[in-house]
């Protein structure tokens, strides 16, 4: 039997295990993390966040001595960034008292990005650069079909802007698809956005590896640099997911993103 104690934590209700592996001794494959992910036989989450020095990631061929967000969907899958995960490990990083400060980057196989704790809990990440593409993407859901906007966050998103009434009515127990097929190869995020008002919108997601979520922070990004590209607005971005609420400022290309994250309880799970 395996023991790994564990912290849970949760941004805009995207929750996450958090696993502390400083150097790199845990050896969390796929059967592992899906069995810890799952709501009913395990301690349930959107993914897993393992919190790892950098010199200890073989890929990482930057700053040793960085803490790497090593992120885990909940099917064991690794995705590249995601982004109420980051500030879920920061909150993480800031309670147990690793970082001096509160201005640090993180690693990630995205890249570096830069945190920013605020008050009132609110926690400020650089995502980086946002790329939207212009090749026409597709989205299909039990025989409805949209266009789509392929952004790029470190992490693929295929964005849908539908009316109120359809992304409230969308059945998301099932994956979406999109055409052509072999423009997501590895799978992807899929938005379904609705527009309050210029800078205000409203989203659901359905994330690659984990099925709907009640937030994606990528995927609010994502949102957010779709709308300002299609209608030209330029100020701050709010986005409404079920979880929560979130804020997505640009500067640039760059995009940040602000909201709240919490760290609530800590634990022992046992892998038989």
């Amino acid at each position: 039997m395996r023991r790994f104690t564990f912290s849970k934590g949760h941004g805009t209700r995207n929750d996450f295990i958090i696993i502390d592996d400083q150097h790199g001794m845990h050896d969390l494959g796929p059967d592992v993390i899906s069995a810890i992910c799952d709501r009913r036989s395990g301690i349930g989450a959107d993914g897993v966040l393992r919190v790892v020095r950098a010199q200890h990631v073989p890929e990482w061929t930057g700053d040793p001595d960085l803490w790497f967000m090593d992120y885990r969907n909940a099917d064991g899958s690794i995705a590249e960034m995601c982004g109420n995960g980051l500030r879920v490990f920061a909150r993480h990083l800031v309670n147990e008292q690793w970082v001096p400060t509160g201005d640090f980057t993180v690693a990630t196989r995205a890249g570096l990005r830069r945190v920013l704790v605020a008050r009132g809990g609110l926690i400020s990440t650089s995502l980086g650069a946002v790329t939207i593409s212009d090749e026409p993407v597709e989205v299909t859901h039990f025989g409805r079909r949209w266009p789509a906007t392929a952004v790029d966050v470190g992490n693929p998103h295929a964005v849908v802007f539908v009316d109120d009434d359809t992304r409230s009515g969308l059945d998301l127990t099932k994956a979406p698809s999109w055409e052509p097929a072999q423009r997501f190869p590895h799978g992807t995020n899929i938005e379904f956005v609705s527009v309050r008002e210029p800078g205000v919108l409203d989203m659901r997601v359905y994330e690659r590896g984990s099925g709907e979520t009640e937030s994606c922070g990528t995927g609010v990004v994502a949102s957010a640099a779709a709308h300002r590209a299609a209608s030209g607005h330029t100020g701050p971005v709010v986005v409404h997911v079920r979880g929560g609420e979130l804020t997505v400022e640009f500067d640039g290309r760059e995009a940040w993103l602000t909201g709240p994250a919490v760290v609530f309880a800590r634990g022992e799970f046992w892998w038989l």
